[in-house]
């Protein structure tokens, strides 16, 4: 495979949509502005590349990703990209984020803008600054000294970022109001997305303890991290059946399947499970629509 697409890991890019998908099905169900939805998928999917490609980079300046037998090697640590190049393309997805985000914002509020277009308009500027924000928060997971990925806050930056502003961020451009049940939407999608990233962490655990990357699962410990990881998928299922969203708890099987397997076993064998969360979890936020 070409070293670049490796490092862009396309497995990981459906995911990111879920949120999106969830917050403009609430909003609009079968009837959205299609252009504001490809926009915002168009974003989100830049944004979690630029997280990738930067989550790699930080990765291999500090060493983690050195000598994990059993794994993918990526660009960098297989020697098929050099960290020049890296950062090529990380300065490419920040402009893309850039351009689709703006390109969003400009059509959403594009009434509000054409009225009067040089005035200060307060709600483009706050998804501005919220998108900055993002851009930020995709290259600092583990890039610097001070990366939050390695503080054990990275399931905070996930759940804030890919969990509550795309499914919130969707539902807002769409019909320009919030609602009570879109926010706890937003937060029972937000659980299963964190619950990828925990899923690769409960993975990696000796090497980033190895390594001097504290992330929350390495903080609870092997069987905390897989306790940690049932509660995320359970309060999911949970909130949306409060919400009287009761086609998510299809999922119910597979994810009791899911959860076993990884109660069972360790290492680079928990990567099989990666597709089939990431999968279930679009699963889960089309059926919320529904």
């Amino acid at each position: 495979m070409n070293p670049y697409i490796q490092s862009l890991r396309l497995r990981t890019l459906p995911l990111s949509m879920s949120g999106i998908i969830l917050g403009t099905g609430l909003a609009c169900g079968l009837h959205p502005n299609w252009f504001i939805f490809a926009l915002a998928i168009c974003t989100t999917l830049s944004l979690q590349i630029l997280s990738n490609l930067s989550n790699e980079l930080g990765d291999a300046i500090k060493g983690t990703d050195t000598d994990q037998h059993g794994r993918e090697a990526y660009g960098l640590q297989a020697g098929t990209i050099t960290i020049p190049q890296m950062k090529g393309m990380i300065a490419l997805f920040i402009g893309l984020s850039v351009i689709f985000g703006l390109a969003l914002i400009m059509v959403a509020f594009w009434n509000e803008i054409a009225d009067s277009p040089f005035s200060f308009h307060l709600r483009p500027f706050i998804f501005i600054c919220l998108g900055l924000l993002a851009i930020i928060g995709a290259m600092t997971y583990t890039l610097g000294k001070h990366s939050y990925g390695y503080m054990g806050l990275g399931d905070l930056g996930v759940f804030l970022f890919f969990g509550l502003l795309s499914t919130l961020g969707a539902f807002y451009l769409q019909v320009q109001t919030l609602t009570a049940e879109a926010v706890w939407a937003a937060i029972a999608i937000a659980l299963p997305i964190v619950g990828v990233l925990n899923l690769n962490n409960v993975r990696d655990m000796p090497n980033d303890r190895l390594h001097g990357k504290r992330t929350f699962a390495s903080l609870l410990g092997p069987l905390g991290g897989r306790i940690y990881h049932a509660v995320l998928l359970i309060a999911c299922l949970a909130i949306f059946a409060a919400l009287g969203h009761f086609w998510p708890l299809l999922i119910t099987p597979v994810w009791a399947w899911h959860l076993i397997y990884i109660f069972r076993h360790d290492g680079s064998r928990l990567d099989l499970q990666m597709p089939v969360l990431m999968f279930s979890t679009i699963l889960v936020a089309c059926l919320a629509c529904a």
